[in-house]
Parts: C-alpha cells; structure tokens; sequence
C-alpha cells in the first residue's frame, strides 16, 4: 500500500516541497530511503521505529520503501522523522488513508515518541503556506515562531501519539493563537548620553546609521571607539515586520530561535572576535550554515581590532558589502543568504596605538605603521562609506557636569530619516539609502551647479573611485534626509566628503 505525506525541505533560506510516499510491500523485511538523504535522514529509520512502537502501535515488518521527492534536491536534517511515521501508519493501515492529505507534516522524533523542536521552521512554513499549504502540523517548540503567520492554521503537537489520534480524529488538534507583531523598546547597556566629549564621531554614528552606511572608527586606546560602536544599538531605527519576518529566518536555519517566544524584535547586533575564521564570518561548513554577516542581517556587524583579522577573512567582506547577499558553494551544498548588513569597525592607527596622539609619544617606524595601516585593502576601505578619526577626549569633557544628548533623542531624528526613505523607496524594493542601486543615484541625489563643482574637486584632490563617488552622494542624501531637506545641497556634499578623506590622508602614507 502506498501513502503520500506532505513535507518541506530547506536550501538556504529558501523552503522547498517535499513529498514523503511510503510504500510497503510483501517480501523479506527492509527499511530503505531514497532521494538524496544526508546521514541525519537515514538515521531516522531508527528513531521512527522506536517512536511508532512506543507511541502503541506495530511497525509493519514488510519491505518498507520511502522517497523523499524530488529526488534530485539534497534532504538534510530530522525533519522528516514525523511524515514518515505518519505515512508507514497511513501505508500499513492503521490511520485511514489520505487523512493527512490537505496538511504538512514537520518534526523530529525521540524514541519515546515525543516531537521535538526543528530548525528552520520559519521559512519552511512560510514558503509553504504561499504555495497553498494552510494546515501546518509541527513540533510544539517551534510554534511561537510560526503563529505570526497571518492565516496560517498552526497546529502544534508535542507526540507522535497526539497527532495519530488528531488525524483519526479520536481527539482534536487546538490550532495555535495568531499573534501579532510589535516592535519592543530594549534597554540597551550603553546610551549615546554617556560618551563624553567626541561630537564628530557621534554625529558620523548617526549618519551612518540613518542611511545604513558603513563606518570605520579610527582613533588612540581610550578616545572611545568600541564605546561608540557599542551604543549604536541604541539608535537603530524601529524594526519593521517585513524585516523581522527576514532576520529571523536566518536565525531560525541555524537554530537560534529555539527556546525563543517567537520572531525577532530587535536588529542584530554581532561582535565576532577577531580571531574568528572566513567561514564563521560569511558562512560554510558541510551544509552551507550562514554566517556573522547573515546574522547580521538588517543589523550591525562590530570588527572590533579591525585588522587583527586575518587578511582573507576581510577580503571576503568585499563582495557581500557591495552586493548585500553572499552565495556559499561546498561540494554538497550550495546557499544564497542575504547579508544586508551595516558595518562598523574600529581600529587603532598604529601597532602601538599611539600615532597622531597628543598625549602619548608612538614607538612604531613608519615602515611599522605603514605596514599595519595597509592590512585594512584599498578596495575594501572603498567600501566603507564613513571614515571617522577620533582623538583622546579632553579633561574638560570627561569632569563636565552637563548632561549628554540621550540615544532616544537620536534615534528619533533616524527613526524620521528612515521613514522618509522608506517611503521614498516602497516602490525600488530596498529600505534605506546605502542600498541605492549605482544606476538610480541620480535620480535621487539630483546636484546643482555648487555642489557638482564641490564634488569634481574632491574627486581630484583625493583620487576617489568610482565607487567612493557614488558612496559620497549616497552619505549626503542621508545628510539632508536628517535635516528634512528634499534636495541635496552643497553643505550636504562638504560633510560628506569630509568623511572620505582617511582614503587619501591615513592609508596613503604617514
């Protein structure tokens, strides 16, 4: 007898059907899956058959064949334990047949029968109820991040029992609750109210953050830097749903979200050790798992000791920095992940620390500071759109008395920034003004007769790229979006230009 259950896969984040048919048929007993399974996906022959006869049923002892179709695409992970117990009941008669028609089937079994939570739900669920699936069965675990799925059925379950009986209807399934999203206001650690002194480079912060622009912090130990970059999330913008909805599928593939209540509330904020690898930063493994930069997502990525990292693992950024997504190819597997993210990195001007300090005399050779200062690429400064120098912080600042500007003061004024580019771009499919595609710059950063002049000049004097032009007018839109200004003037370029002078001054010699 043959039976097919519905079930889903996943390739990257991106979901994919899957039908489970299980055939039984007379002949000397065996157990035999096809269709592309990885090692995960034949294991299960023994988790299901000890989860069907300690749920009270028999496990047919017959020729048991199960295809996972199409049998072209890979099959990772537990996630089919539960459509093929379902189907080798179905198969040897013990539900009725086609009960499970109109549903799909996620989970992993434990030997006791019991269903235990699964990665990558999210996108799976969400793939599947755009193609038509509207009955989800899956693991009790994973149910708060699939209930924000607007008109999906949910229906978590915490055993291979509960689901027999629901499918026989001997018992009812008790859908979960639709929740609905809203944005949270965390308590962040550090407040822009407590960096004392460092005006340019709070005002850079806020710029780059308001555009999503990426950010270098340069400057002597002490002057503040990882302060800095560490009350960035302070004032991130509000996350949106559909930005939510996308972050959190990333963190689902990867299994950050169990134990969680549901989808992402705030931007991501990954601060990788210098020491981590090129596969932990943009992704690998056997199967393809994304990595910081995917996480990352609509957040923060902080390279905190800049280039204390490895000279590969920061050539790799290069790539997803100007494309916002980076593909993994392994010899099994291969992913597309998004990796739209804002980077902020900082870096010390010298192996000592002290070149250009006012307090400190530098012990390095300029063939030393040189030498350091160049482990940070020309084409990957190119692409980072604000480069701040920051200085130590007099006593003055740090004995003053007067309060700091709050972060929530801050994000406000981005807040009003992004909603401007938000609805300047609902149309273009992108969210803030660092994803302007090179092609469309001019129509939103339209120049008159000064600040072309101002910027022909620049471009000279400083030797800038192609990409670093188009970077400028991107950082400047910004400006004037902070300002509420619908035009892009010439005190909007000057500031901008301002922040790409490290690309002649700093990497171009002591």
């Amino acid at each position: 007898m043959l039976a097919n259950i519905q079930s889903y896969g996943l390739n990257g984040i991106a979901g994919f059907a899957v039908q489970v048919q299980v055939d039984i048929a007379g002949g000397l007993p065996s157990y035999d899956t096809v269709g592309l399974p990885d090692a995960a996906v034949r294991e299960s022959r023994e988790r299901v058959r000890a989860a069907i006869k300690n749920s009270g049923y028999a496990f047919p002892i017959n020729r048991i064949t199960i295809n996972l179709a199409p049998a072209d695409l890979k099959k990772e992970g537990s996630v089919y334990d539960l459509p093929i117990a379902v189907g080798i009941l179905e198969a040897s008669g013990q539900i009725p047949p086609g009960c499970a028609k109109d549903m799909l089937l996620l989970g992993e079994l434990g030997l006791d029968g019991s269903i235990r939570a699964i990665d990558g739900v999210l996108p799976m669920a969400i793939e599947a109820f755009k193609q038509g699936h509207k009955t989800i069965i899956l693991p009790e675990g994973n149910a708060g991040e699939a209930s924000y799925i607007s008109g999906a059925r949910i229906l978590p379950v915490g055993t291979l029992k509960q689901v027999v009986e629901g499918l026989c209807d001997q018992a009812e399934f008790v859908p979960a609750e639709n929740q609905s999203w809203s944005a949270t206001d965390a308590r962040h650690s550090n407040d822009f109210s407590e960096i004392r002194g460092q005006q340019g480079a709070k005002r850079a912060a806020e710029i780059a953050v308001a555009g999503g622009h990426n950010i270098l912090l340069i400057g002597t130990p002490g002057s503040g830097k990882t302060m800095l970059a560490r009350s960035i999330p302070s004032i991130l913008p509000d996350l949106t749903f559909e930005e939510a909805l996308e972050i959190t599928k990333i963190h689902s593939v990867v299994g950050a979200m169990r134990g969680q209540s549901g989808i992402l509330r705030e931007r991501p904020f990954r601060a990788p050790h210098h020491g981590a690898s090129a596969a932990a930063l943009v992704g690998g493994g056997a199967s393809a798992k994304p990595g910081e930069i995917s996480l990352a997502h609509y957040g923060v990525l902080f390279l905190d000791e800049f280039p204390e990292f490895k000279k590969d693992v920061l050539e790799a950024l290069r790539q997803p920095l100007e494309d916002g997504i980076v593909t993994i190819t392994r010899a099994n597997a291969s992913a597309t992940y998004p990796a739209s993210f804002m980077l902020v990195a900082a870096m010390n001007p010298c192996p000592c620390g002290n070149h250009g300090s006012r307090k400190t005399q530098c012990r390095c050779t300029a063939q030393q500071i040189n030498r350091y200062q160049n482990r940070i690429s020309g084409p990957l400064l190119d692409r980072i759109d604000i480069q701040i120098e920051m200085t130590e912080v007099g006593y003055s600042d740090i004995s003053s008395k007067a309060p700091g500007e709050p972060s929530a003061a801050v994000r406000a004024r981005v807040n009003r920034a992004r909603q401007i580019q938000r609805e300047r771009y609902r149309d273009w499919g992108i969210y803030f003004n660092a994803q302007i595609p090179n092609r469309r710059i001019r129509e939103v950063c339209c120049l008159d007769q000064q600040s072309e002049a101002l910027l022909s000049q620049a471009f000279l004097a400083l030797n800038l790229s192609a990409r670093a032009y188009n970077r400028i007018l991107k950082v400047a839109r910004t400006i004037a979006d902070l300002e509420g200004e619908k035009t892009t003037q010439a005190n909007h370029i000057a500031e901008a230009i301002q922040y790409r002078s490290l690309d002649h001054n700093m990497l171009g010699g002591v």
